[in-house]
C-alpha cells in the first residue's frame, strides 16, 4: 500500500489535485461550443495557470527541487490582459497570486533536468481539452534518471479507466517499489490497486489510439495492427489518460511511431515520465520502438530513444517484432 504520510507522495498528489481542479474549472467556463477551431486561448490559459500552481506549491514544499514543465513566462509578460487571467484562476486556488509572482512560478519550470528533479505536463493532450474530452496533468520525480513517483490528474475518467465528463475524476499514482493507485479525483481518498491486463492473445489486443494523427504514422500503426492480427475495437483518447487506462487493464497496447514529417522528433520528459511509471507499477512494459528502455538522463528529451511502445507485457516481444517487421 502506498504511504500518504511520505511527503513527496503528499505533495505530488495535492498539487496535482489541486491543478487538475482548477484546469476542469477553467475548462468548464472557457470551452464552450462556440469556440473557433483556431482559438487556443483557454488552453493556453489553463496551461500556464497549472504550471504556475505546481509552481509555488513545489516551492512551499521543497524549495531546492528543479521543476522541469513545458511553460515559460515570457510570451505571458507581453500580453496583460492574458496574464491578468492566468492570474484570476491561479488566485482561486492559492494566496498570493498577483501577475509577477506567477510569471515567477511559472518559470520554476525552466530549470535544467539534474540528479533529482520534477517534470510536469500542465496540460497533456490540449486537443482533448479544447475538445472538451480526455487530458491530463502529469507530474513525476525523477532521481538519478530513475521515476520515482509519478501522478496523473484525469478529470474526466472514472476508477482511472471510464470516460466519465460528469463523474469525481480518477488520481492515477504510482511509487516505485509500490504498485499504481487510483483515488477518486474530488471527495473521498479512496486507493485501489491497478494491475494491467493478462490477455496474451494479440487478436485480442486492445489498442489505444489518439485522436491526434500529426504526431504518429497513421499508416504503419494500421500495418502494425494487421500484422498483430488485431480484431479487437481500438481505444480512442487523448493524453497520457492512455497510460491510465492500461495501467487499468482496459487495454493492452500503446504505440507511438514516428511521423513522416518529424522523423527526428523525439519525446519530452514530462510527456512520458509520470505515464512510464504508472505503467510499469501496474505490471505493464515501457520501451521504446527498439525495446530499449526510456532513458531520463539526456536533458528535457528523450534523446537517446525513438518513439514508444507500451504494454500489458504479455504481448510486448510479439509487438516489438511486429515493428521490426514493418521497419518502424
Amino acid at each position: 500500500m502506498i504511504n500518504l504520510n511520505d511527503p513527496e507522495l503528499g505533495f505530488a498528489l495535492e498539487a496535482v489535485r489541486l491543478a487538475s481542479q482548477m484546469v476542469k474549472t477553467i475548462q468548464g467556463e472557457l470551452v464552450s461550443p462556440a469556440l473557433t477551431k483556431d482559438d487556443r486561448s483557454p488552453v493556453t490559459v489553463a496551461d500556464f495557470a497549472s504550471q504556475a500552481l505546481v509552481g509555488t506549491l513545489l516551492g512551499e514544499a521543497f524549495p531546492d527541487d528543479p521543476l522541469v514543465g513545458e511553460e515559460d513566462s515570457s510570451a505571458l509578460r507581453e500580453d496583460s490582459v492574458l496574464l491578468e487571467q492566468v492570474t484570476g484562476f491561479v488566485r482561486r486556488f492559492t494566496r498570493g497570486a498577483t501577475p509577477e509572482a506567477v510569471c515567477d512560478w511559472i518559470d520554476r519550470g525552466s530549470a535544467a533536468p539534474g540528479g533529482r528533479f520534477w517534470a510536469l505536463d500542465p496540460i497533456d493532450g490540449t486537443k482533448g481539452f479544447l475538445r472538451g474530452d480526455q487530458y491530463a496533468v502529469a507530474l513525476a520525480l525523477v532521481v538519478d534518471g530513475a521515476v520515482q513517483l509519478g501522478v496523473l490528474g484525469c478529470p474526466r475518467l472514472s476508477d482511472a479507466c471510464l470516460p466519465d465528463y460528469s463523474g469525481p475524476g480518477s488520481l492515477v499514482v504510482s511509487r516505485r517499489g509500490l504498485g499504481t493507485w487510483t483515488s477518486p479525483l474530488e471527495g473521498e481518498r479512496r486507493f485501489q490497486r491497478l494491475y494491467t491486463s493478462t490477455q496474451d492473445d494479440p487478436s485480442q489486443a486492445r489498442l489505444l489510439r489518439s485522436f491526434e494523427a500529426g504526431h504518429t504514422n497513421v499508416g504503419q500503426i494500421d500495418e502494425f495492427v494487421q500484422l498483430m492480427g488485431v480484431q479487437a475495437k481500438p481505444v480512442r483518447m487523448d493524453s497520457q489518460a492512455k497510460y491510465a487506462v492500461l495501467a487499468a487493464g482496459k487495454g493492452e497496447l500503446l504505440v507511438r511511431l514516428l511521423s513522416p514529417s518529424m522523423p527526428d522528433y523525439r519525446e519530452k520528459i514530462w510527456d512520458q515520465a509520470a505515464g512510464s511509471l504508472v505503467i510499469q507499477e501496474a505490471g505493464g512494459v515501457i520501451t521504446d520502438l527498439d525495446g530499449v528502455p526510456q532513458d531520463f538522463t539526456t536533458g528535457r528529451t528523450l534523446r537517446r530513444n525513438r518513439g514508444v511502445l507500451a504494454s500489458n507485457g504479455h504481448l510486448h516481444p510479439k509487438a516489438l517484432e511486429a515493428l521490426r517487421q514493418i521497419g518502424a
